[in-house]
């Protein structure tokens, strides 16, 4: 079940309460001969996904539509189709803003049945991929509003987008997310609403979808999982319809990174060769290094050493094709030595100790933003431990520790505690301050 955020922006906007509609319906259902026993936790229940029995979907629309002083359709309250209140790619695009929109809307109010949703797996995880892979496209993305929007409007969003991600990698996803949320709701969603051409819709949803994917990247970070997911399948939905491909590859390399942390490795060799195959000659060799560095190491962990090994070469031929001002805003973060520590994780899971050492150390060589720094030592820590480094290891974690600091980061924090576990396992005296530190660390709530 996905939340209904639909229903959650109209009863905002209304002004009800989940019992106050509880009891709204009941009242209505005794006017039409139904006996109905309806309290909060129903409403609760219809929020997070749950679709109302029988009659009641209508009752709902008749009760917010006296309230609002318009009419209220079963496709407004996100119950038009039973079983289909999420975001679907095949709807048309002025449908899929209202979802959009009133997704934002409820993050930004904090609701917990947005904020607790799990990401969904299956063919729900996998119909969005689909989608924005085969047709239909958006023939016209035109749009008449009451704002017109300029292409002033959508360099603030690039901007903006910039602006999002590079807090994303200084202060983390935690501290980043409440702020790129609310500009999404006040600034964002008026333009999407607005008038525009064709041409310049699809400059529009080319910038929004950019946008949405760096708040998809900040809710991961936060351990939001399926509010991450359902940014992401937005950005996806957003960049199909800009007909940019190579933004639609990097959406799905999103999805790729989040499906390994989820565990779903089949699905992530899936969603990668979907991005590849689709994206052509739009993606980029910053982009296909990632893809494919990413299936190596979901085939690591699926065993199969061979695929693993044919994707790390596809990768590293990829990485030194790559140009620096060549390559689009949203792959800025295929920085060197970001497909090394890939690398280096795939060949440990496959037990090439040596290997996955030298991809490690080439990877801490290269100057990078802190938050890859983190990872990259935190790889090379570990495998130096391996290696009966134990006091090198050690070092390493206090490097790591100290570029940590400063950043809210739930990814982050998953980091530190493998390395501090691996640290303090080992029994070494300086291996052991080294995870006393990471303690000290850690007890900072986020």
């Amino acid at each position: 079940m996905q939340p209904n955020t639909l229903l959650d922006a109209l009863l905002d906007e209304a002004g009800i309460s989940h019992a106050g509609l509880a009891a709204h319906v009941n009242q209505m259902g005794r006017a039409r001969g139904l006996t109905l026993r309806y309290e909060h936790t129903a409403v609760a229940r219809w929020l997070k996904g749950q679709r109302p029995r029988g009659r009641v979907p209508d009752l709902i629309c008749e009760v917010l539509a006296a309230r609002l002083h318009r009419a209220v359709t079963l496709d407004d309250i996100g119950l038009g189709v039973p079983g289909e209140t999420g975001d679907r790619h095949g709807s048309p695009l002025s449908g899929f803003v209202e979802r959009a929109t009133a997704l934002w809307r409820s993050d930004e109010q904090q609701r917990p049945h947005i904020l607790g949703a799990p990401a969904v797996t299956g063919t729900p995880a996998v119909m969005p991929v689909w989608e924005w892979e085969n047709p239909p496209e958006d023939a016209d993305v035109s749009r008449s509003g009451p704002t017109r929007v300029s292409m002033a409007d959508i360099k603030m969003l690039r901007a903006a987008r910039a602006h999002y991600e590079l807090m994303y990698r200084k202060a983390g996803g935690i501290a980043t997310r409440s702020r790129i949320v609310g500009f999404l709701n006040a600034e964002t969603a008026p333009l999407l609403r607005g008038a525009y051409s064709d041409a310049l819709g699809r400059q529009l949803h080319r910038a929004t979808g950019g946008l949405v994917a760096v708040a998809g990247i900040c809710a991961y970070d936060s351990d939001a999982h399926g509010l991450a997911q359902r940014y992401f399948h937005q950005a996806l939905r957003l960049a199909k319809a800009s007909g940019d491909r190579g933004l639609g590859a990097y959406v799905i390399a999103l999805l790729v990174n989040q499906s390994l942390f989820m565990g779903e490795h089949r699905q992530a060799v899936a969603f990668a060769e979907a991005a590849l195959r689709a994206a052509g000659r739009q993606i980029t060799p910053a982009l296909a290094a990632d893809l494919y560095a990413m299936q190596a190491k979901a085939y690591a962990q699926l065993g199969d050493g061979g695929a693993a090994l044919a994707c790390i070469r596809r990768a590293e031929a990829e990485a030194e094709r790559i140009r620096p001002g060549h390559e689009p805003d949203e792959t800025g973060y295929v920085q060197p030595g970001l497909v090394n520590v890939q690398v280096a994780e795939a060949l440990l899971c496959l037990g090439d100790l040596t290997a996955a050492g030298e991809h490690a150390r080439a990877a801490a060589a290269v100057p990078s933003h802190d938050r890859g720094r983190v990872h990259r030592l935190a790889m090379l820590s570990q495998i130096e431990l391996r290696q009966g480094e134990a006091d090198r290891a050690a070092r390493t974690a206090v490097e790591m520790t100290e570029r940590a600091r400063g950043t809210e980061s739930q990814r982050l924090r998953d980091r530190l505690r493998s390395v501090r576990e691996h640290l303090a396992a080992s029994g070494c005296p300086p291996a052991v301050e080294a995870a006393e530190l990471i303690d000290g660390a850690l007890r900072v709530p986020l």
